[in-house]
Formats: C-alpha cells, structure tokens, sequence
C-alpha cells in the first residue's frame, strides 16, 4: 500500500504592512529557486519587501529542517503567493479642520517548500514494523555562534 508522505513545509506571514503589488514583485523573482539561490537574490535585491520575505524563507527552512530532517540543499519554493490582508485607515489632519483619509495596506505572504530529494510516496507493504521511521528529537550541542560576524544579513529593512 501506498501511503502518501508529507515533503513539502511552510511559512506564513501575517498582516505585513506593505502593498500586495509590492510584494508580488519580490516573491515573482523567488518562485521555484533554491533555498540558497533564493537568499543570495533577496539579500542583493534594493527592495523593502525582501527583508519579511527573507525572514519567511529563512523560517520554512527552519521548519523543514526542524519536521523532517531535510538538508537545506535540497529545498526547493515549490509556492510562494501574496495576499491581500486588512487595511488599516487613519485620519491625516488636514486645513481648516478637515481629515483626510489615509490608508496603510497590508497583506499575507506564503512560502511553501519542498524537499525534492525524498520520495512523495513511501510503500509501507515492504518495511516491517522495526524499520518504521520513529520521530525523535533532535540533540543540538550548545556552540558559542558570532551574530554580528555574518554581513549584515539581518540589519536589512
């Protein structure tokens, strides 16, 4: 029996205070790259919108490393979209004591990644019950890690 088994991860990032329009133009230039292919692109683009898209490609990374245990060199953006969120409106005081209107548009980016190196099915008839993967924690030694050595990469806006 086939049974079907999850490869792909994701992150979500909610009620980003930019254009949808803006965005979409960062997450066109991402879809279907690597994972690192993608942060050398986004860490060179001169757009605001490719800071949060950075720290959501960064986080699915983490999370298919974290859930699966797939190396970040075989991940690939299998769907990257923006949505429209909310708008947010303000009153600007104007002359005279009138308001004029103001509205901050925001909106929703998806990143979904995909492990290309494992199988999308597994048959399940051929392993026995003792080479069934069990999911353990993972053990991660304590290293001392330099934040203010890796160029920057964070102090983007």
């Amino acid at each position: 029996m086939l049974n079907k088994r999850t490869t792909e991860v994701y992150a979500l990032g909610q009620h980003i205070s930019m254009s949808a329009h803006k965005a979409r133009r960062v997450i066109d230039q991402i879809r279907g790259r690597s994972y690192e292919e993608t942060l050398m692109i986004l860490e060179l683009m001169p757009y605001r919108a490719c800071y949060p898209i950075f720290k959501l490609v960064y986080s699915a990374a983490a999370n298919a490393s974290f859930n699966m245990g797939s190396n970040e060199a075989n991940l690939v953006i299998s769907k990257a979209e923006v949505n429209e969120g909310t708008i947010v409106k303000r009153l600007k005081p104007r002359a005279r004591g009138r308001s004029f209107a103001i509205q901050k548009p925001t909106c929703h980016i998806t990143i979904v990644m995909k492990d290309i190196s494992l199988d999308e099915y597994i048959d399940t008839d051929s392993i026995t019950w003792s080479q069934k993967p069990k999911w353990k924690k993972k053990h991660t030694t304590m290293s001392y890690y330099d934040m203010y050595s890796n160029g920057g990469t964070w102090d983007k806006k």
